[in-house]
């Protein structure tokens, strides 16, 4: 039970019946698929920074879900994950804060993705409108089992944690609510010790590429990566596409669908409503626009490229830091786990 609207806190039983105030529980994550982009830092990654600060943060690197359309491209997973963890301590992450662990090393999490699927039915998962557009859209030729069960092993990322907020975009929203009906499902069958999460919308829209399409993305090459260079970010903005109807440079722009507006939206949200008025009078050239919003990226990267210098000349400290965090998570999987079998009637003697 929360403890008051917009609080972060939660009262709950101790082991002894006694009252406990605890923080709020977040949940975040990525496939560790490659390294993460502005798209990424933009959509998810500073408000993880901000949530850190309220709340019991758990940021999971999603290897095991990865798998689901890099199965096999396994050689890649150990520097991915790599990436990941040095862009997430880059983009603001604080270990002191933030749990960081890695979702194959907490077995628990794989063992309740296996007993949730006991209960979940194929038509449900078939019919899971985030799976349909993400199988239309991946490069697999078959539907593989693991692909299918994503939102099953999803809800087991959440629940073995006891999560209650979930930050989602709006096309995750599908995967959320059925981690909501299995958690009311398991409650009703075995007993109300899971959590039902809730989610937590991104106002952001997504980033467009800098090619102008709709998805910023590494595979497309329309990307710019958190360790960029001034001159990689000077090189990927002045090659980007801008609003193709606008020839002359006094011609009057439409900047809702020029990429180089959404960036200024994005990252100096104080000046775009200048370059927006700018832009459809035709008062400021393309090359004007480009050369503010380069400066603007290349002050935000800058602090971050600092940090990941830091932390890439430190891999011990790297690996210590997803140790600890992992150990954490796999703790408070194990209790989970401990009730869960319990209730399933699992708990057959202690080996």
């Amino acid at each position: 039970m929360m403890a008051g609207g917009g609080d972060s806190m939660l009262i709950r039983s101790d082991k002894t019946g006694g009252i406990q105030m605890i923080k709020e529980r977040v949940l975040t994550g990525d496939r560790v698929t490659g390294k993460l982009h502005l798209g990424h830092y933009v959509g998810s990654l500073q408000n993880r920074v901000t949530l850190q600060e309220q709340y019991d943060t758990f940021v999971f690197l999603a290897d095991i879900q990865a798998l689901t359309t890099h199965f096999d491209r396994q050689q890649h997973l150990g520097q991915n994950l790599n990436e990941i963890t040095l862009d997430y301590l880059s983009a603001g992450i604080n270990p002191d804060k933030a749990t960081l662990f890695i979702q194959s090393m907490v077995p628990e999490i794989a063992e309740l993705t296996v007993l949730f699927s006991m209960f979940v039915t194929v038509n449900s998962l078939r019919h899971n409108p985030t799976i349909k557009a993400e199988s239309k859209n991946s490069s697999l030729d078959e539907l593989y089992y693991g692909f299918l069960g994503y939102p099953v092993s999803q809800a087991a990322d959440i629940t073995f944690c006891k999560a209650t907020i979930i930050p989602v975009g709006e096309d995750q929203l599908p995967h959320l609510e059925l981690t909501r009906k299995i958690v009311r499902r398991f409650n009703e069958l075995y007993s109300p010790i899971l959590v039902e999460p809730r989610a937590l919308i991104s106002e952001t829209p997504r980033l467009v590429g800098t090619d102008g399409n709709a998805k910023m993305s590494k595979s497309l090459g329309n990307a710019i990566e958190l360790d960029s260079t001034k001159e990689e970010i000077t090189f990927k903005i002045r090659k980007a596409t801008t609003d193709p109807a606008r020839v002359h440079k006094n011609d009057p722009g439409h900047p809702d669908i020029c990429p180089i507006y959404a960036y200024h939206r994005a990252v100096r949200s104080h000046g775009a409503p200048e370059i927006h008025n700018s832009c459809e009078s035709g008062s400021i050239s393309c090359s004007a626009c480009k050369q503010l919003i380069t400066i603007a990226l290349d002050q935000l990267i800058e602090p971050m490229r600092e940090r990941r210098s830091y932390y890439a000349a430190r891999p011990k400290v790297v690996e210590d830091i997803l140790l600890s965090g992992t150990k954490r998570a796999r703790e408070i999987a194990q209790e989970t786990m401990s009730e869960v079998r319990e209730a399933m009637g699992l708990n057959y003697f202690s080996i």
